[in-house]
């Protein structure tokens, strides 16, 4: 466990536009969140395992003496487990509960970079089709002619809904 983890600090969290994503990719997809959610950026490095925890629960960490626990994004969406890359990162943000924030740590392949997305390019999520749970995504944004997944981590990245699971298993 690595306490000294290089961290990048995280662009300007303008809070009163709520326009600015974090984009980051998954295998070939990109999805982005919420700048104002994300606390900063380090490299993937040695963790620590707990046992009983669901396959998306890769361990904790020690981010300047706190147990940060990360979450594999590509497992958390049911897919296959991440291979750690040369690019694979932490994305560490504030996960809300209650309305307490919690930091817990997300296992990305690659964060690409900040950009802004104006509310009238964002779409809502599809209907049917979409490769992760429709109440993961917040939205789609149109970005250079394509569409990025906008995600909604209150959900996706629910404590209690990741806690029920670890009850289940």
């Amino acid at each position: 466990m690595h306490a000294d983890n290089q961290a990048t600090p995280v662009a300007s969290k303008d809070a009163g536009s709520g326009l600015q994503y974090l984009t980051f990719s998954l295998g070939d997809e990109v999805f982005a969140m919420d700048i104002r959610t994300v606390r900063e950026i380090i490299q993937y490095g040695a963790m620590t395992a707990v046992p009983l925890m669901p396959e998306f629960v890769r361990g904790v960490i020690n981010l300047r003496g706190a147990v940060v626990p990360v979450i594999d994004l590509q497992s958390r969406f049911g897919r296959e487990v991440s291979q750690v890359g040369k690019k694979t990162c932490i994305i560490i943000f504030d996960a809300s509960k209650n309305g307490e924030k919690t930091e817990l740590g997300l296992m990305v392949d690659a964060v690409s970079e900040v950009i802004e997305i104006p509310n009238a390019q964002i779409e809502a999520p599809p209907q049917f089709g979409a490769s992760i749970r429709r109440d993961f995504i917040r939205g789609m944004g149109r970005v250079s002619g394509g569409f990025i997944v906008i995600l909604e981590p209150e959900r996706a990245l629910d404590i209690e809904d990741m806690a029920l699971l670890v009850e289940q298993a």
